[in-house]
């Protein structure tokens, strides 16, 4: 709800990768009621704002003027609320910015301006090509190539563009790029001065085509380039081949699906993102707490508390808090751990870790358990579908098991349709499971899908062997079995593919 006087801020939202906001620019989308923002805004973005904030994306031009998103905004804040104008790239860059910021000047709206990080220079480094180098480039001119209408003549200076400037950037030229290569060879341009055209800069889809001004025209339509494009003219571009690094990574421009919890799909997702992949996310499982499980087992002390996922560390804080207790009903019980993970999730609970195996797995703990198990009891929190294989072995070696089921695996068929289409249209590279349970729901919300066409990627040995006999080939199997295992896997599994002369997907 707004309180007090309103305001607008003005943020640059930058030029699609999400991790290139500000910290100023995330503040101010905390701070909103109303974001209203472009549609070349990447929507990751809208997730720094209040859950509670109204979240407008701009109208098509033809329904929606410059004239009415003054309006808008001086309606809004003059009502009291703060309102978040996201712009892509930077406001004052062709973004309008200053008309806007005038207009809110004149309605005497209190307005803030946070400057973005431009695609003019953010989608070149991208591609790898630095805008100005010593030996290279002293002279760098940006041009918008859709100049306003109403002018009774265009202000570019071909002869100057041409002539004085050692890097020319044109900013959402490729629509107007035979005009600017025919000016620009008019003026005196060299046909051999080297072109990059770049799409969807700074994100996983980003495709760039190299050439001159003699023949780039030619070039894009041979690689059917389409808007949004940054174009680079000079010879800095020669230095992209011993650059490029955003597009040179190992999984580059391939879409992933991220079959995890929702909650439990970050990691995967950075990590796959690092990578240069796009993660498509399609939770096929999400997870729901016991009323009220049965831990009486702590009450009498227990000399161990094994917990083999982040998940069994979460359910069973909740499920103590439940019950009016915290982590000082654990007692004097060690803890086992299965995981880095879990074992991150225990020590941020202030608990010290025990012992944990040296391989990722139940069958590794029963082995490598740093003391006789006869006599003693051991707690085992865990969800409702996990294999009885721990504790049985624990039991086999003499221990006294209570094992309480705090949370229940549940399927979800979120954007079910939408990832069949998805996978019948070739949109999807890979597909990964972290457990058995996602592999089999998504079996059973996408019966039809075989996954023929994409790499399938796993993190440890149970959930292959699941994926198999759902009828599913396993391309690469984390070791260790790990998120960054599975990127790894998913990494090599890539390469042999490329490798072997076969598609990406």
């Amino acid at each position: 709800m707004a309180t007090g006087r309103g305001k607008v801020w003005l943020v640059g939202a930058g030029p699609g990768d999400p991790g290139l906001l500000t910290l100023r620019g995330r503040e101010a989308l905390a701070a909103a009621d109303v974001v209203f923002y472009d549609r070349l805004v990447n929507e990751a973005l809208l997730t720094h704002a209040p859950p509670e904030a109204e979240l407008i994306r701009r109208p098509p031009r033809s329904e929606m003027s410059q004239a009415d998103i003054i309006a808008f905004l001086v309606e809004r804040a003059g009502a009291g609320q703060i309102v978040c104008r996201l712009k892509g790239g930077d406001p004052f860059l062709f973004g309008r910015g200053g008309e806007e910021a005038e207009a809110l000047a004149e309605a005497g709206i209190p307005f803030e301006v946070v400057p973005g990080v431009t695609s003019a220079l953010a989608v070149p480094a991208y591609a790898g090509i630095p805008v100005t180098h010593r030996a290279l480039s002293s002279t760098l001119g940006i041009v918008t190539a859709h100049e306003d209408p109403d002018k009774p003549e265009s202000a570019l200076r071909w002869e100057f563009l041409a002539r004085c400037v050692d890097t020319g950037l044109y900013l959402m030229g490729m629509e107007s790029l035979e005009r600017i290569v025919r000016e620009l060879l008019a003026h005196g341009k060299p046909p051999q001065t080297p072109v990059a055209v770049i799409r969807w800069g700074t994100l996983p889809h980003q495709r760039t085509v190299v050439g001159v001004l003699g023949d780039i025209a030619e070039r894009c339509r041979e690689a059917q380039m389409q808007p949004p494009a940054l174009i680079v003219v000079g010879e800095v571009v020669r230095l992209r081949e011993r650059l490029r690094w955003f597009d040179a990574r190992p999984l580059f421009g391939m879409r992933v699906v991220v079959t995890r919890a929702r909650e439990q799909a970050g990691p995967l997702a950075e990590a796959l993102t690092a990578a240069g992949a796009a993660p498509l996310l399609f939770p096929t499982i999400r997870f729901e707490a016991v009323a009220s499980p049965d831990l009486s087992g702590l009450d009498g002390g227990c000399d161990w508390v094994i917990l083999t996922s982040a998940n069994a560390v979460r359910f069973l804080r909740l499920a103590l808090a439940d019950a009016g207790r915290d982590v000082r009903a654990l007692g004097a019980a060690k803890i086992a751990v299965v995981g880095a993970k879990t074992r991150q999730a225990v020590e941020a609970l202030g608990l010290r870790v025990d012992f944990a195996p040296s391989r990722f797995t139940g069958a590794a703990l029963a082995e490598e358990f740093p003391e006789a198990l006869s006599g003693k009891r051991v707690l085992l929190p865990r969800a409702d579908l996990a294999p009885p294989t721990l504790p049985e072995a624990l039991r086999a070696a003499g221990a006294e098991v209570d094992a309480v089921t705090l949370y229940r695996t549940l399927p979800a068929d979120e954007g079910a349709a939408e990832m069949a289409e998805r996978l019948a249209a070739g949109e999807v590279d890979a597909v990964t499971f972290a457990s058995s349970s996602a592999a089999r729901n998504f079996r059973a919300v996408l019966p039809e899908s075989d996954l023929a066409g994409c790499l399938v990627a796993c993190i440890g040995p149970e959930t292959a062997k699941t994926a198999r006999a759902l009828g599913y080939r396993v391309d690469a199997v984390a070791e260790p079995h790990t998120v960054e295992g599975m990127v790894a896997a998913l990494e090599s599994a890539a390469g042999a593919s490329e490798s072997a002369g076969e598609p990406d997907a």
